[in-house]
């Protein structure tokens, strides 16, 4: 006998992060904090790359796009988390709940793929100076981008499409802040076999993958660093990628870490606390990594900060 179909589900509940009242004011007050922090400074660093002419470089590029990406990442979970809080409502609907994870996935994964192109980036830069222009052309910058946004939408598809053919019963409650996919499927009453083998699979081509280049390319900088005669030329070198490696070992540890907190314990919302470094503590913390040590993002900040006054 089939279980119920999915279609007569109409909500999933988000448990969320804590149950305690005392606390959700607090939730509120700091995640709202976190949020605007995050969407400003990714919003300043996009126009200081926009604006300054200095900073047309494939880097800056990049760099901008994964401000964008990031700002999309935490659009996804954090304002509905933030109105369930606000509202102690936690109920989300069938259709909201398959929309928050398809583009919660094709973010994430893009956030991968700009990590993995902009150590590519650096490696041609460090390794290759001389040919970095004509390897790193404008051609093959859109192009990298295109092929990411092409991956993660077909990918992030698929998943959603494979949620869409499983069944659900009575226990409809996630113990989580968002419809984290790995959650949903563990509510189905129907084999998810397929969800499982697609999730196995697309965490090696869109995680493995894409981490063992970032981990190639920082091979090879690191040896072309060291074979730098004079420790001026060494700080500078490892200056122009100190940021990007600060912000990979970031998403990666945090993912990581949520990875184990959610195999090392019983508390199915061990992994939802852990999931707020990645999915909002990390896209809160890229523009102050990218802008602390760069003077070329601090320069274009103060010329965009100057600029807006005289125009008010």
């Amino acid at each position: 006998m089939e279980p119920e179909n999915h279609t007569q589900i109409s909500e999933f509940i988000l448990l969320g992060l804590s149950d305690e009242e005392e606390l959700q004011s607090f939730l509120l007050l700091l995640f709202l904090s976190m949020y605007l922090v995050a969407v400003i400074g990714n919003t300043l660093i996009i126009l200081a790359t926009v604006t300054d002419s200095h900073l047309h470089t494939p880097m800056y590029f990049f760099l901008s796009n994964l401000s964008f990406i990031d700002i999309c990442f935490m659009s996804t979970t954090v304002p509905k988390m933030l109105l369930n809080i606000h509202t102690q409502n936690k109920a989300i609907t069938y259709q909201g709940c398959l929309t928050q994870m398809y583009f919660f996935i094709l973010f994430a994964e893009l956030d991968i793929f700009l990590l993995f192109i902009m150590a590519y980036d650096r490696f041609v830069a460090i390794c290759h100076p001389l040919h970095y222009t004509v390897i790193m052309n404008p051609r093959l910058c859109g192009l990298l981008l295109l092929v990411s946004w092409i991956l993660s939408v077909l990918d992030s598809l698929l998943r959603g499409l494979l949620v869409l053919r499983l069944s659900f019963c009575t226990n409809l409650e996630i113990p989580h802040f968002f419809c984290e996919i790995n959650q949903v499927i563990r509510l189905a009453c129907s084999d998810p076999l397929l969800n499982v083998i697609e999730m196995y699979i697309a965490t090696g081509v869109m995680g493995v993958i894409p981490l063992t280049g970032i981990l190639f390319s920082y091979s090879r900088i690191i040896s072309s660093i060291l074979k730098i005669t004079s420790a001026r030329g060494k700080y500078k070198a490892f200056s122009t990628c100190g940021s990007h490696l600060s912000v990979v070992s970031l998403f990666y540890g945090t993912g990581l870490g949520v990875y184990l907190s959610s195999a090392s314990t019983q508390n199915p919302r061990a992994g939802a606390i852990a999931s707020v470094m990645y999915t909002i503590v990390t896209p809160m913390l890229n523009p102050f990594i990218y802008s602390l040590r760069n003077q070329d993002i601090k320069g274009a900040l103060k010329s965009f900060v100057g600029i807006a006054t005289l125009h008010e």
